[in-house]
């Protein structure tokens, strides 16, 4: 250590020199001194990757028109077998679909009038053509 005087107080000032390494991360240098641009970079591409991520999942998880259509006339005729109606989770057994993808149709059918839902005692709900049976009467106390 060496001592310099400026003035009342003593300054100590170490004697370090910085270690010669192997690996000089100069690459470090680099990220310092240009992160304003490196880091902004890095993030709008993230952001572009997850964008083009769920626009790719979107796209192959909707159904196009004529999928939609067989996959309609499939619960159709599922329904028709079965009068008395079926739960959303054995109609997509049924027809061979997701059982989101499926709800989601019938949810579709419903606003469409085709089919109407109501929910059981146990909680389940029923899908079923309309005019097929009784419209299942509100309960009035």
């Amino acid at each position: 250590m060496s001592l310099q005087h400026s003035g009342l107080l003593a300054q100590i000032v170490p004697d370090y020199t910085r270690p010669v390494s192997s690996m000089s991360p100069k690459y470090f240098e680099i990220l310092e001194q240009n992160s304003h641009i490196i880091y902004p970079l890095v993030a709008v591409l993230t952001l572009v990757l997850i964008t083009a991520g769920v626009l790719q999942a979107w796209k192959t998880q909707d159904l196009d028109g004529l999928q939609k259509n067989e996959f309609k006339k499939a619960i159709v005729n599922e329904l028709r077998r079965n009068i008395t109606g079926l739960p959303g989770d054995v109609l997509a057994k049924a027809v061979g679909l997701d059982r989101l993808k499926t709800n989601r149709l019938l949810e579709q059918m419903q606003q469409d009038g085709m089919v109407v839902s109501h929910t059981n005692s146990q909680r389940l709900t029923v899908w079923r053509i309309r005019g097929s049976g009784p419209e299942p009467s509100v309960r009035r106390y």
